[in-house]
């Protein structure tokens, strides 16, 4: 334990031992059996671990060593228990604009989040524009009820719940503010039976609207993504997503840059929007970079066709692309709870 002391997490820069990752040790002569376990399945340095936890142990005369591992998604420190208790991480995806693929950056984080091995939920809560129910292929069914309750539709390994299943696919919802925060609270709280879950991805509206307010407001978010394209129109609008969450005091995650060049059938390269604006806004603004995630048909073909699965089983080069970002923003949240919280001032 002593020489595991020495070993951080290269995240979160806290030693294994006081983090609580060391589960359990098993030594038979200069053999050592370690369980380390992981703040998410979707650790994105668990090589690095490894390597530096079995230098360390045969620093100290250990001739082999074994590492195996478990995943305990950390939720905040502190988390409200009056409020959705049974989920960890509620995590905002949010874009100054709409067309920057902020949806379908929602379902393939969802997706490839449960892909790892969380237990993820998805909500689109884009009130204005529901497209989820088309990516994930359940437009047209309605989702079953019990105790008037919604229950969540489980679906390419995730829940998933939309106001685009209660509705008629055609009818557009022409609703002013208030009806829209109500619309939204009780799909988020009321009247949907969530699970427990380690991530529940809301994919909000475009823009600064009732939506993230209402959001940020009914419950303590661990934190908000917020999607780009590379073109200078589309980040200044990002920049107002940011500035919104920031004023909301949600944390902010990490900027995605989408559709960040487009890739021939040849392989060849094109960087129709411009490529890198994104990165150089976070790195401007001092927020993480979660990575971009280039245009794709195959991203295309399978959100048409309602199988975000196959984004994971076919290109690699885009199954890559998809597990660098949600493998990131898996790292932020345990960074995000992990962090050292000051003392409460209560004020009277």
């Amino acid at each position: 334990m002593t020489a595991l002391a020495g070993v951080q997490d290269p995240e979160i820069h806290k030693d294994l031992v006081s983090l609580n990752m060391v589960r359990e040790i098993g030594i038979d002569g200069a053999a050592v059996n370690v369980q380390i376990e992981l703040t998410t399945p979707a650790c994105p340095l668990k090589e690095t671990i490894e390597r530096d936890v079995e230098a360390a142990l045969r620093q100290i005369g250990a001739e082999a060593v074994r590492v195996s591992f478990s995943a305990n998604t950390r939720g905040a420190a502190a988390p409200r228990k009056d409020v959705l208790p049974q989920i960890k991480n509620v995590v905002a995806v949010g874009a100054g604009k709409g067309g920057v693929g902020k949806s379908t950056l929602a379902v393939n984080l969802a997706v490839g989040l449960a892909q790892f091995g969380a237990k993820v939920g998805l909500l689109d809560g884009d009130i204005y524009g529901p497209s989820i129910p088309t990516m994930l292929g359940i437009k047209g069914i309605q989702p079953q009820i019990r105790n008037s309750q919604i229950m969540p539709f489980w679906v390419h390994g995730i829940f998933a719940v939309s106001i685009g299943s209660l509705v008629p696919t055609d009818k557009p919802l022409i609703w002013r503010g208030p009806m829209a925060h109500g619309a939204f609270k009780q799909l988020l709280m009321d009247n949907t039976l969530w699970p427990p879950l380690d991530y529940l991805i809301v994919d909000l509206p475009p823009g600064t609207g009732d939506v993230p307010l209402t959001l940020c407001q009914l419950l303590p978010i661990t934190g908000a993504v917020v999607v780009a394209t590379p073109q200078q129109v589309a980040l200044d609008d990002a920049v107002r997503a940011v500035r919104m969450f920031q004023q909301l005091q949600a944390p902010i995650l990490g900027i995605v840059e989408n559709m960040s060049y487009f890739v021939s059938p040849d392989g060849s390269e094109s960087d129709i929007f411009g490529r890198g604006g994104a990165e150089k806004a976070a790195r401007e603004m001092q927020l993480p970079y979660l990575g971009e995630l280039p245009l794709f048909p195959e991203l295309r073909v399978n959100s048409d066709a309602g199988d975000p699965t196959k984004n994971f089983q076919g290109n690699p080069k885009l199954r890559d692309a998809l597990n660098h970002i949600c493998q990131a923003l898996a790292g932020q949240v345990s960074i995000r709870n992990l962090q050292t919280k000051g003392p409460d001032l209560n004020i009277t």
